[in-house]
């Protein structure tokens, strides 16, 4: 099933959050998001997932835009549930992956020997524009929210951000599919996963100092539900002032087990 985030004017956002077992729901392994970016005759997909996604992704995507003209795979970092696929969507696609600089060398192990040669390009830890047709995404640095190598993709048509592991909130793939216009409900939803798999405060303070410099209608992460309208904003301010991460480290957290 795929969620239509935007669609005007030949440009189209598409997420894709049901892509988990027969029941529905995301059995062993954590409920996640992919998502589609058409503009024109061109296309880019967004953090494609694992080996449990891909069969039904493609398929999915077919309906939509042909995957053999697919020029860009964008990925937030390297986990599993990133880009654990790639190796299909090399064979699949002649698309180009777009990862960190400090991941573009782990990318490979994905893949069988040789398949990723001359098809991987390493953002650099500023970010980068990366054209999309006469459109673009922009690459926003989003470094140790978690990953150490992380980045966000901004698209400046939609103005929805793709935040990857920012934003996130856990449930269920049909929680996924109601966007969230008021925060403070969701915020039981958020609260844990935010304090355990963000690094620092310093951190998200920063980000969110230069959130607050671009329009944004939607925050998109990689699992749980969309952020919009008065809930983009007060995410921002909640999560600016969020303790998390070593914040809590005290020496009792590195002792030898008993």
């Amino acid at each position: 099933m795929a969620i239509e985030l935007f669609n005007k004017n030949g440009h189209v956002c598409l997420m894709f959050a049901h892509l988990s077992d027969e029941d529905g729901e995301p059995g062993q392994a954590v409920q996640a998001n992919q998502f589609l970016v058409i503009h024109g005759d061109t296309g880019a997909i967004i953090d494609p997932g694992g080996n449990m996604a891909y069969n039904e992704l493609l398929l999915t995507i077919g309906r939509f835009f042909p995957p053999s003209k697919l020029s860009k795979i964008l990925a937030s970092h390297a986990d599993p549930d990133i880009i654990a696929s790639l190796d299909r969507w090399m064979t699949s696609t002649q698309a180009t992956l777009y990862i960190s600089r400090l991941w573009e060398r782990f990318a490979p192990h994905f893949c069988k020997p040789g398949k990723t040669a001359g098809r991987i390009i390493g953002i650099p830890d500023p970010g980068v524009r990366i054209p999309l047709g006469s459109s673009e995404l922009v690459a926003l640095p989003a470094h140790f929210m978690h990953s150490e190598g992380n980045f966000q993709f901004w698209d400046p048509v939609s103005r929805i951000l793709f935040s990857g592991d920012l934003g996130v909130s856990i449930g269920t793939s049909a929680d996924a599919a109601t966007p969230i216009t008021s925060l403070a409900p969701h915020i039981p939803k958020m609260e844990a996963f935010h304090r355990r798999y963000m690094v620092s405060s310093k951190v998200l303070r920063l980000w969110a100092n230069m959130a607050r410099t671009l329009p944004i209608d939607m925050i998109v992460p990689q699992h749980g539900a969309p952020l919009a309208g008065a809930a983009v904003g007060e995410f921002i301010n909640w999560i600016s002032d969020l303790s998390c991460g070593i914040d809590y480290v005290t020496q009792a957290n590195y002792t030898v087990p008993a």
